[in-house]
């Protein structure tokens, strides 16, 4: 570890700042004035690398067609996110957070096979910057001479920045705007305009940042998933809508990166400590630790009140004989799924996954729902109950029948432990939380390699002889997650679940009535974290398998969809959200190589026509027929 290496490292932490820079600028930008979760920045991050690829082979290797290339990239980004906001985002400025998730997840999916199909699935390698090829000494090593122009690029756009947000008209209304816009727009600004350019402004950042780092990496797919988890942390850590917190939180988070490489394996005290797999997960320790300690970022304020705040909810009814009656009848198709399997072969496994689905679903709707608790980061409960179940298995040779009653704790602990800490948080400072600890777990599973099989997982956990037959354990597991669900859901008409949906709807009022908020909203946690672990351990043994991307934020985003596209305001969400995605993601995929935009395209109708989710829009259609006919004339229908 010589001190020349540091040096070197440090400069290429500086370098890297630029482009992270660049993406959680935009991003923070949108963000502070529009308040849109926009999952789909890292698409336009990886749109500005493809397209300045292609720009720059069209136009020549010259200086003009190189850098002309790299700065159309960004404009054709920035056209691209004007589009986007135009035609979606200004359907969807006032509903709530994680309905805009889902509808900028949908653009992630289509982007993602966009790219796909305009350039192929190769990695593809852009030339270097004319002028800027070689490399400099630097301490006896040598250091790209690229990687100057990076780090003086960053601290230039964060000077126009400024400038333009401190000294222009437009700046000071995107600044009113973060603070109310309510107030700007009594003022007769035009908010639609001043959101679609802010809008453009942070996709050409995005799309910039992307095109830049061309010279340094080659274009492939899979960018956008890496680089958004990042720039949510540079966000969150910096600040919500504070670009000098944007860049200060990059280059912390890229520094760090660099001080772990150059630490490499470090001996301590007889363990052996490898530094550099920690930069997989830094961001997110930084994350977890100014979330804590500092909730609203290193530089920023407080939030306002957002207006994407969902409608006030109607009181959740027991369910009518109707609703009973129909669900003894879908127990009873789905009891019957077994004598079909001489004709349809795949629907027992399609509908056990579904199960599966549903218990996952239902235990995030638990605390997404009632509770109104935002978490990305469920999927590690999900995934601790199953690696509990396989290492209890295989390490402690537990029978199923043990591992099924122990491993969901291991679940609850670990809800336990992070729920203690996420509870004192809310809104998007919660759901950023959750992903910290969420992405801190999944790094952990990825790199034991001698515990948990690191990347490759672990294999050959199969159930006992009386559960090995397809039937015996598809049986099992609808035995067991319709009773997971008629537990949460007799919890949700206990005290507790009245408890916690006042907590969901007046904090105030109910501390003013006796009840702890926090720790009804921990318990909350704990008990959702149970029964996701539970249903880890189902897929577990259903699969014979684990691997750390049960723990991924994809994951969690899955989760989220399946509660949206049901119906968060209803307790059939859920349950009709699993099934639906999961019967429907099984059909996409096997109609087309490009499943993932027809996916998307899906997601979006459904986003557009059905607001309040598939079950949501049937009970609203229930509802109205009710009250036609309670307010229709006798004798009339």
């Amino acid at each position: 570890m010589e001190v020349s290496g540091l040096i070197v490292q440090l400069l290429n932490g500086l370098a890297g700042t630029s482009s992270l820079f660049l993406v959680a600028a935009g991003l923070s930008l949108i963000f502070g004035v529009t308040r849109i979760i926009n999952f789909a920045h890292g698409s336009l991050y990886m749109l500005g690398i493809y397209m300045a690829y292609s720009l720059t082979s069209w136009l020549g290797g010259t200086v003009l067609g190189f850098w002309g290339g790299l700065l159309a990239a960004g404009l054709v980004v920035a056209v691209l996110g004007v589009l986007i906001e135009i035609f979606l985002l200004r359907r969807i400025y006032r509903a709530p957070e994680l309905f805009q998730l889902l509808a900028t997840f949908a653009l992630v999916l289509i982007a993602s096979d966009a790219v796909h199909w305009l350039w192929g699935p190769e990695d593809l390698l852009g030339m270097q910057a004319p002028g800027l090829e070689g490399a400099i000494p630097v301490l006896g090593r040598m250091f790209p001479t690229y990687n100057i122009f990076l780090i003086i690029i960053g601290p230039l756009v964060l000077l126009l920045l400024w400038w333009l947000l401190n000294r222009t008209r437009w700046g000071t209304f995107v600044r009113a705007a973060t603070q109310d816009k309510e107030m700007l727009g009594a003022l007769g600004v035009n908010q639609a305009w001043l959101f679609t350019s802010v809008f453009a402004l942070g996709s050409f950042l995005a799309g910039l940042g992307g095109a830049l780092e061309l010279p340094n990496e080659p274009a492939s797919l899979g960018l956008d998933m890496r680089i958004i988890g990042d720039a949510f942390a540079v966000v969150v850590v910096g600040g919500m809508g504070s670009i000098t917190g944007a860049f200060l939180a990059a280059l912390l988070i890229t520094e760090m990166k660099a001080i772990c490489i150059w630490l490499g394996t470090v001996q301590l005290a007889g363990l052996q400590i490898e530094f550099s797999q920690l930069t997989m997960v830094v961001e997110f320790l930084i994350m977890a630790l100014v979330l804590v300690f500092r909730p609203w970022g290193l530089l920023g304020k407080e939030q306002a009140a957002s207006r994407n705040s969902a409608p006030i909810e109607a009181p959740i009814r027991p369910a009518g004989r109707f609703l009973k009656v129909a669900a003894f009848l879908v127990l009873l198709l789905l009891a019957g799924v077994p004598l079909l399997e001489d004709a349809f072969p795949y629907l027992m496994i399609l509908m056990q996954d579904a199960l599966i689905a549903v218990l996952f679903a239902t235990s995030l709707h638990f605390i997404a729902g009632p509770a109104g608790m935002h978490t990305f980061g469920h999927a590690a409960y999900f995934g601790l109950g199953a690696y509990a179940a396989a290492l209890l298995m295989q390490k402690a040779g537990l029978p199923i029948e043990a591992t099924l009653f122990i491993a969901p704790l291991f679940a609850a602990l670990g809800a336990l432990v992070y729920g203690w800490f996420c509870v004192r948080l809310s809104g998007i400072y919660l759901a950023m939380l959750t992903l910290a600890f969420a992405q801190i777990t999944w790094s952990v599973v990825f790199q034991w390699d001698s515990f948990t099989g690191g990347s490759n997982g672990l294999i050959g956990i199969w159930p006992p002889d009386w559960l090995s037959s397809p039937q015996s354990y598809y049986y099992f597991t609808l035995i067991v997650v319709a009773g997971s669900v008629l537990i949460l859901r007799r919890l949700l008409f206990s005290p507790f679940g009245y408890a916690m949906r006042a907590g969901r709807d007046s904090v105030l009022r109910s501390d003013a009535i006796g009840i702890n908020v926090k720790q009804t909203q921990w318990l909350a946690f704990v008990i959702a974290g149970l029964f996701a672990g539970l249903a880890g351990v189902l897929y577990v043994y259903s699969k014979g398998s684990v691997s750390p991307e049960e723990l991924h934020i994809s994951k969690s985003i899955d989760g989220l969809v399946m509660v949206l596209l049901g119906g968060v305001q209803s307790l059939l969400g859920p349950i009709v959200g699993a099934f639906s995605y999961t019967v429907l993601h099984d059909y996409v995929v096997g109609i087309t190589d490009y499943w993932k935009a027809l996916f998307g395209l899906v997601i979006l109708v459904l986003v557009l026509l059905f607001p309040q989710g598939i079950a949501g829009f049937f009970a609203q259609l229930g509802r109205r027929f009710q009250t036609r006919q309670a307010i229709a004339p006798k004798g009339q229908p």
